[in-house]
């Protein structure tokens, strides 16, 4: 708790360069009693005496009191700064975080990281992977600056730049009758057990596809991971639908997985950069620097 308010601080100030109660106190337009008053509240809650007051001869500061002012004089300009929206503009974050949905983590966090402390030496960068709904909760709540995910439950709050468009992919047994396809529909899965994530965003979204074509599929499995689905495919427990896209043609467990892109166009998919509200520099840059490495 502070006990010592900006204004205390003020007549202070002015006390020490006017040498003169009477003057200070035309000064900050307050009366002369009162300003008094104010100094000796300060000087009794710092156990110190600020000023030497003698009648007839101007009032001058103790020895402490030329520290104090010191300290007070840079307080006060630091909180005129803050009321100044020209100076705040001008002001650079030293620390971001960047938040980043769990599927896409592995594919994009690395990289940025590396790319963004080279260009930006002086910024700490941070990070926080986690779930859609995580990922909002906290850009909201100013805990992360810019979040790289899907467009998924995302309100007029959030501002959208575009990374890129993805289809979905189908994870399939080696011994799949569809897995020497080169693309397929969701219409050749409607009637097949599906594997897909367990974040009730991604579900609702995936069966909201099937809908479109009149069509209620079987959910065999709720993953909790890109690699615990990609496993179920292997092992044949079903055809695991997902956006991410890891590298590989064998699953966690070592068993042969194919992978063949849905090529439907209303399930395409844009990842997205979002933030909220205007954003001081370095951000922009930041902003920038993201979208060129993944464009």
């Amino acid at each position: 708790m502070l006990y010592l308010s900006l204004r205390q601080l003020e007549y202070v100030v002015a006390v020490a360069r006017a040498g003169s109660l009477t003057v200070a106190a035309q000064q900050v337009n307050v009366s002369q009693p009162a300003l008094s008053v104010a100094i000796t509240h300060v000087e009794a809650h710092l156990g110190q005496k600020l000023f030497l007051r003698r009648k007839g001869v101007p009032v001058t500061l103790t020895g402490f009191g030329r520290l104090f002012l010191a300290d007070a004089e840079a307080l006060l300009s630091r909180a005129a700064r803050l009321e100044d929206p020209k100076a705040l503009g001008l002001r650079r974050l030293e620390r971001i975080t960047l938040g980043i949905f769990e599927d896409l983590a592995p594919a994009y966090l690395a990289p940025l990281l590396r790319r963004l402390r080279d260009e930006f030496p002086d910024v700490e960068i941070r990070s926080k992977v986690a779930t859609f709904e995580a990922l909002a909760e906290a850009v909201l709540a100013g805990q992360v600056d810019l979040a790289l995910t899907y467009d998924l439950g995302l309100d007029a709050s959030f501002q959208r730049e575009l990374i890129v468009r993805v289809q979905p992919q189908a994870w399939l047994a080696l011994d799949d009758p569809l897995a020497g396809h080169d693309e397929i529909r969701l219409s050749d899965l409607a009637d097949r057990p599906l594997i897909l994530s367990d974040q009730g965003l991604s579900i609702q979204h995936m069966l909201g596809l099937f809908r479109v074509l009149g069509a209620t599929p079987v959910i065999a499995h709720r993953a909790a991971s890109i690699e615990v689905l990609r496993s179920l495919a292997a092992n044949g427990e079903g055809i695991g639908i997902s956006y991410a896209n890891p590298a590989g043609a064998l699953s966690f467990d070592g068993k042969p997985v194919v992978r063949v892109q849905i090529a439907d166009k209303h399930a395409e998919e844009p990842i997205v950069l979002v933030h909220c509200g205007d954003q001081p520099a370095p951000l922009p840059d930041i902003r920038a620097a993201i979208l060129a490495a993944t464009g």
